[in-house]
C-alpha cells in the first residue's frame, strides 16, 4: 500500500494471472485521506496493451475509488514470465465539487507550479489457478466410495469417514427406495384382495345357479301332481255320470 499525502493506493503491484489468448483484469483501490477533492490520472508505458477504466477521475474527501486495469489477450508469453511494463498514478488537489469533466492535462503539470503526487506501479505475472485434480484412475462415476488401504494393511480412517459422509449425504435416494418398496407392497396387497374378491364372486354365482335349478325342478313336479289330481277327479265324475 502506498501512503502518500493525498491517496492510499492498493496494491502497488498489478498482478495478472497470465494465460495466453485471454483477457485478464485486476483492480486498484484509491482512498482519499484528505478533506479535499483529489483528481487522479493513470499512465502506462504500454498503452496499447492495457485498458484503464477510469484512467482519470475524482476521489471525494474521505472516500474511495476503484480503478480496473485490463490486459489485452496475448499471443505469446514473455521470456521467463517477466514483465517490464510500468504504471504511473498521479494525484493532485482540486477545487471542491469538481467532477471528471473539470480534469485537464495542465492540472498534472509540475512545471506549471502544481503539487503533483506520483506513485509508480509494477506489473507482475503470476501462475493461473490450477484446475481441480482429475478423478483417480479406476474409480467410476456412481460407484460407492471405497477406503484406501495403507501399506500395513489398515484402512485409512479418513477414507472411512468420507464413505460414511457419502451415505449420509444421499437421503433423497434412500427416501425414494423406501417409497418404492412401500408402493410395491401396497400394489401386491391390492392384487391379493382382488383375487380373493373374484373367487368369492365366482362361488356366489355358482350358488345362485344351483338354487335356480332347484326352483325350476320343484315347479315342474308340482305341475305334474296337479295334472294327475285333476285327471283323477275327471275320471271319477265321468264314471258317476
Amino acid at each position: 500500500m502506498s501512503t502518500g499525502e493525498l491517496l492510499n493506493i492498493e496494491p502497488l503491484e498489478l498482478k495478472f494471472p497470465f494465460e495466453l489468448k485471454k483477457q485478464i483484469s485486476c483492480s486498484l483501490q484509491l482512498s482519499n485521506k484528505t478533506d479535499s477533492y483529489v483528481a487522479f490520472k493513470v499512465k502506462t508505458t504500454n498503452p496499447k496493451k492495457y485498458c484503464v477504466r477510469p484512467n482519470t477521475g475524482i476521489v471525494m474527501p474521505r472516500s474511495t475509488c476503484d480503478v480496473m486495469v485490463t490486459m489485452q489477450a496475448q499471443k505469446e508469453a514473455p521470456p521467463d514470465m517477466q514483465c517490464k511494463d510500468k504504471f504511473l498514478l498521479q494525484s493532485v488537489k482540486t477545487i471542491d465539487g469538481a467532477n471528471p469533466k473539470d480534469i485537464t492535462a495542465d492540472m498534472f503539470n509540475k512545471e506549471a507550479g502544481h503539487v503533483v503526487e506520483e506513485c509508480k506501479l509494477r506489473v507482475v505475472y503470476v501462475s493461473p489457478p490450477q484446475p481441480p485434480s482429475p478423478v483417480p484412475e479406476g474409480s467410476e462415476e456412481g460407484s460407492s466410495p471405497r477406503g484406501s488401504v495403507s501399506e500395513n494393511g489398515n484402512a485409512n480412517g479418513s477414507d472411512f469417514a468420507q464413505v460414511a459422509r457419502g451415505f449420509t449425504e444421499r437421503p433423497e435416494a434412500q427416501d425414494k427406495s423406501v417409497e418404492a418398496r412401500a408402493l410395491i407392497s401396497r400394489l401386491t396387497e391390492e392384487k391379493n384382495n382382488a383375487v380373493q374378491q373374484n373367487s368369492k364372486l365366482r362361488q356366489e354365482l355358482e350358488l345362485l345357479k344351483r338354487e335356480g335349478n332347484k326352483n325350476r325342478g320343484g315347479i315342474s313336479f308340482v305341475f305334474v301332481v296337479l295334472i294327475g289330481f285333476l285327471g283323477i277327479i275327471m275320471g271319477y265324475l265321468m264314471k258317476k255320470t
